[in-house]
């Protein structure tokens, strides 16, 4: 599977960010899905032993969107316009885990995607449906400032 590029201070995948999550993105191509595999420690807890609600939106906005990204090339970034979140179960946390996200519709102007986390036996903890758009070129001003550092880190 092809490894997708990070960033440095993203809290998600951020080589760099001391308090975050630095997930890593995988390619399926075969499932046409996107797959990052990780445990939350317990420091992002809501709830003694469950995964923050904030932090499981969080994680399953960077998958669904990223997940254009193999369609659309590494440059293709677009932002989130609606994120729509159902959490099914509580995620735990210190517990291996898996996000998966895929696209559902491309369009000129954006895309419809969505993504779910589940527990190593397949059990889905949360899930989503998003609607991403371009981004304001303010953020395409900005973004090309950071754009050399959008990489993957070889150890």
């Amino acid at each position: 599977m092809r490894q997708q590029p990070t960033s440095r201070m993203c809290f998600v995948c951020g080589r760099r960010n001391p308090v975050g999550l630095k997930l890593q993105f995988y390619e399926d191509r075969e499932a046409d899905e996107l797959r990052a595999s990780f445990t939350v420690p317990d420091l992002y807890q809501g709830y003694p032993g469950i995964v923050h609600g904030g932090i499981v939106s969080t994680i399953l906005d960077e998958v669904s969107g990223r997940a254009v990204m193999m369609e659309e090339g590494d440059d293709r970034l677009l932002a989130t316009l609606r994120l729509n979140v159902r959490f099914r179960r509580p995620t735990p946390t210190e517990t291996p885990l898996e996000a998966v996200g895929w696209v559902e519709k491309v369009s000129g102007v954006g895309a419809k995607v969505a993504g779910e986390i589940r527990l190593s036996d397949g059990t889905v903890t949360a899930s989503c449906k998003s609607l991403l758009v371009e981004p304001p070129s303010e953020f395409k001003e900005t973004w090309e400032q950071e754009k050399p550092y959008w990489k993957i880190d070889t150890p």
